[in-house]
This record gives structure tokens, sequence and C-alpha cells, in this order.
């Protein structure tokens, strides 16, 4: 089946392109581009398209299954895509890492995308889909939770163009404004500095600096399917710190993937009143990892292997811990004693 990719010529774009094409999929490279995409794709079959423009989206998704959105800012093209996908009656899946584009898409699609029985997932990458993922295998039989905690260990952070982009329009929207989720909604309180924290990461990490209040997608997809009044994430301080320093070096491939020497690990703790459950991952480059992510999950969509439709995160629509052991050969999760 043909896979529609825009934004394909992006850092995480390339990933998801030969990330479906090794599971068997047909990539269709789109872009707004049209010199980036013959420059990255001059052997295979690419289309043009803008968001601002409903009718070359339409013309591009054509003979579609599904289409993957990698282009940020998302708030820019999420939108025009679901809507495009609603059209021509077929899956969206993005790998927005943007809270307000998330809350968004959840806000404005849920009751069309549910009456037109098109699936609509958001956020399904690192940040976002596998931090619910996590929650959700975490959760395992309870029905509710006090608080979950998903803190990310960096090794470093050296962020994309995409995501510098897709930063500055969230710090724009906020208007200086920090957010987070607690007492059961999202909250916008005024700028400060973000307290520091000591968060105890399983080896190979141990004890780390972490930011609190580093607020990430999970804060949206997490309580979007899941009753836990507070949704806390944390950022360890030397990743954030790359992320923000102005001469962080651009990422550099160690391996045959593409893949950057970069290694994480997602902590993540839920408690109910004085029990707490714990699911740890760990694996290498954020953005990489991303691409297994999200085709696993088109393939799941494709194939029918989904628990509702409509707009859903990826711990809703999808078996969590079916899909975690799918991905054995990306990612390492445990559930410590």
């Amino acid at each position: 089946m043909m896979v529609a990719v825009f934004g394909a010529y992006g850092h995480t774009g390339r990933f998801v392109v030969a990330e479906l094409r090794e599971r068997g999929y047909e990539p269709l490279p789109l872009g707004r581009d049209a010199a980036k995409l013959a420059a990255a794709f001059s052997e295979v079959a690419h289309r043009v398209a803008s968001v601002d423009d409903p009718a070359s989206l339409d013309r591009a998704l054509a003979g579609a299954a599904a289409v993957v959105n990698c282009a940020g800012p998302f708030a820019d093209t999420a939108g025009p895509l679901v809507e495009a996908a609603l059209r021509a009656g077929i899956p969206y899946l993005d790998v927005a890492a943007e809270i307000e584009a998330n809350r968004d898409t959840f806000a404005r699609f849920t009751d069309r995308a549910e009456a037109a029985g098109v699936p609509v997932v958001p956020a399904m990458a690192f940040f976002g889909g596998l931090g619910d993922l996590l929650v959700t295998t975490a959760m395992g039989d309870w029905s509710a939770a006090d608080e979950a905690h998903v803190a990310y260990g960096l090794s470093s952070w050296h962020p994309t163009a995409g995501t510098l982009a897709s930063g500055t329009v969230s710090r724009d929207r906020r208007d200086g404004r920090r957010v987070r989720f607690t007492a059961g909604r999202l909250e916008y309180v005024e700028g400060g500095d973000l307290p520091r924290l000591e968060w105890d990461f399983p080896a190979p990490l141990g004890t780390r600096p972490v930011l609190g209040e580093f607020t990430m997608a999970d804060v949206v997809t997490v309580p979007s399917h899941l009753p836990i009044p507070e949704v806390r994430t944390y950022m360890t301080a030397d990743a954030a710190r790359d992320l923000a320093a102005g001469d962080t070096p651009s990422l550099t491939a160690v391996d045959e993937r593409g893949r950057s020497a970069q290694t994480f690990t997602v902590d993540v703790v839920v408690r109910a009143g004085t029990i707490g459950r714990r699911v740890v991952a760990q694996g290498q480059d954020i953005y990489a990892v991303s691409a297994p992510l999200v085709v696993e999950a088109v393939d799941r969509v494709l194939t029918g292997r989904t628990r509702v439709t409509g707009v859903a995160s990826a711990g809703r629509i999808f078996d969590a811990p079916d899909f975690l052991r799918a991905l054995a050969a990306h990612l390492t999760v445990e559930t410590p004693a």
C-alpha cells in the first residue's frame, strides 16, 4: 500500500520514508518545496503540496492508504492535513510534539473523525506517543491513578531545524507563560525558572538533575483517555541546556541507519495512593525512533488492529503492551521491581 509522508525531506521524514520501505509499504513523499523533494527523492514518485492550497493536498493524497505528517510547525500543518485526510477518507498520523497543536487536533476533529470512521492519531512519536504507551502499560488493570510522572533522560539534545521552529511557535502562543497539567486540566502560569530536581534513573544513567515542569506532549495524550489528574514531565538538565543553547552542533550520523549517538531513557512512574508502578524504555536517537513508532502505528491502523476510531492517542487506539513488544528491535522496555 502507498503511504503519503508530508515533510518527507525533513530529518524525521527521511527516517519515516526509510522505515515504511523496510516494512513493505510504498512511501509517497510529499512536501511544500519542489526543489528539496526532487533532490531527496529524484528516483521515486513524489508530489508537491501546500497546506495553503487544499486542492493540492487532495491531489497529493490521491491513491494513498494513509498519510503521515512530519512537517512542523504542526500548528500550521496539522489542521489542513487532517482536513485533507477526512476528505480522502484515509487515516492521519503525525509526529507532533507541540502541546497546543495536539490539543487543537483533539478539540477540532474528535466529533468529525468519529462520525467519518477515520482514525486520527496525533503525537505518534517519541514525545507524546511513547510516553502515552508507557503510562498506559504501567497502569495495567488500574482504571485510574493519582499521578503520572514521565522523566526523560537524554544523553544530549541536538535539535533539528523543525524542532527549533516548532518551539518558537509554541513559545509565541504561550506569550511567556509555562504550561502544566494539574488538577485535571492544562494550566498556563507566568514564566520563571523551572524547578530543578533530582531523578533516580535506572542504570546506566543513575541520579541526574532534571528540570521539573519541562512539559511535553504527554500532558495532552495521557489525559485524553486516562483519568489521571496530575501528569508531570521532566527533562535532564544537560539536555535542556543543549536545546536552549544557540550554538549546539547539528546532528551527526554514527551508523548505517543514520542515527546519532544520542541515547535516551524514559522513566515512567504512575501512583495510586501509596502504590507505584514503573516502566522504563531505553534506546538510541529520539528522532530516529519516531519512525518505527509511527510506522508500526500505520501498520496497525491499516490492518485493523485498533480499539477505537476517530481522534485517539497511541495508548487508547492500540494495545499498548503489545505495541511496545513489537518495537523490541528499537526499544528496550522493562518493568523494574
